[in-house]
């Protein structure tokens, strides 16, 4: 009786532990990406983007908890996009897809945690197949999809506006998870926030 109380004890904590785990990354993410959204405007969320915040998937280096808390953090931040931005209706497109693109990215992350400079391509392949493919919806006519240092717009040729925010999104997010998200796990894998992260338990592999 005991043994079976003290199991239910170390459930329920542990449960506990993983809930405030996943609540402060959705916290840390939307924060970021709305502080973001403040300083670089459509670099948050453009076809063209740095969202800073995204940097954040190398959490999932160390913590499954990283998965759901990032993509609950970017439905968050989308849903708060759509009120800042006023893309009306069209936002949820972002808040759907954005957030699935945010949770494969990391669910990969998490699964090849072994190996970490692999690991981190996922949210760079995951964002730059998903969301060119709905942001024309959202942002065709706007003046978004003029080929940088030229005067061409490719608005309203939708395989051409794919393309473009898929070589686009895929070389920014690329910058925020080697430039940003690399190094960000490589410093927190020498503190005791490691150990914290991946439940008092070893993450898997070595971030070097």
């Amino acid at each position: 009786m005991g043994n079976a109380t003290a199991n239910i004890a170390a459930t329920t904590e542990d449960r506990t532990r993983r809930t405030v785990r996943t609540g402060m990354i959705a916290a840390a993410y939307a924060a970021l990406t709305l502080v973001t959204l403040l300083f670089l405007g459509a670099l948050a969320w453009g076809p063209v983007q740095f969202r800073v915040s995204e940097a954040l998937c190398a959490l999932a280096l160390f913590t499954a908890d990283a998965v759901p808390g990032l993509a609950l953090g970017c439905a968050l931040a989308n849903l708060a996009n759509i009120v800042l931005s006023g893309t009306g209706m069209l936002g949820m497109l972002d808040v759907v897809f954005g957030t699935l693109a945010t949770a494969l990215g990391a669910w990969f992350t998490w699964r090849n945690r072994r190996r970490p400079a692999l690991a981190l391509l996922g949210p760079v392949i995951a964002n730059a197949l998903i969301v060119p493919a709905y942001l024309p919806l959202m942002l065709q006519g706007v003046g978004y999809y003029t080929i940088p240092f030229t005067n061409i717009a490719i608005d309203g040729a939708y395989p051409a506006m794919y393309a473009f925010g898929l070589v686009a999104t895929g070389l920014g997010e690329a910058v925020v998870m080697y430039v940003l998200g690399l190094p960000l796990a490589r410093s927190l894998a020498k503190t005791p926030l490691f150990r914290q992260l991946a439940g008092g338990g070893h993450p898997g592999g070595e971030v070097e």
